[in-house]
């Protein structure tokens, strides 16, 4: 019975809990990378911008959905980050208090380019004359 209980409860979203750490880790990683301590070439002038940090149930592991600013050269910057990762996890151990720093596990967030690909779509020539038809028939 409670297996089921624990399978409702992953089924629901995150906890409370996982909510609450994920925004601790997210604001310790901003301010680890506004610091730019991380040496390395990819990352040199690059301001990242962390979006979300969804923690496991057992906070034993983070992703962490970042973007470059202006989503240009994700890829190498979300390889460098994830080279860097063991580094970032100490920093991060010193400055948050938790029983554990989660494993980190750097990830594009796309949902910029998905709002950025839906405006355009929106605002396109074809569905501006698809809405005016439906005006037109008055829908």
């Amino acid at each position: 019975m409670a297996h089921r209980r624990h399978t409702a409860a992953h089924e629901k979203g995150p906890s409370q809990r996982q909510l609450r750490v994920g925004e601790l880790l997210r604001h310790a990683l901003a301010e680890i990378l506004a610091r730019g301590e991380i040496r390395d070439p990819d990352l040199d002038g690059v301001s990242i911008t962390i979006t979300q940090v969804k923690p496991s149930p057992d906070m034993r592991h983070a992703v962490v959905f970042c973007e470059p600013l202006g989503g240009k050269n994700a890829g190498p910057v979300l390889a460098a980050l994830n080279r860097h990762k063991g580094f970032v996890r100490g920093l991060m151990g010193r400055t948050i208090a938790l029983r554990f720093t989660p494993e980190l596990r750097f990830m594009e967030d796309t949902s910029f380019a998905e709002a950025e690909k839906i405006e355009t779509l929106l605002k396109s020539e074809r569905v501006a004359r698809d809405l005016s038809k439906d005006e037109d028939d008055g829908a």
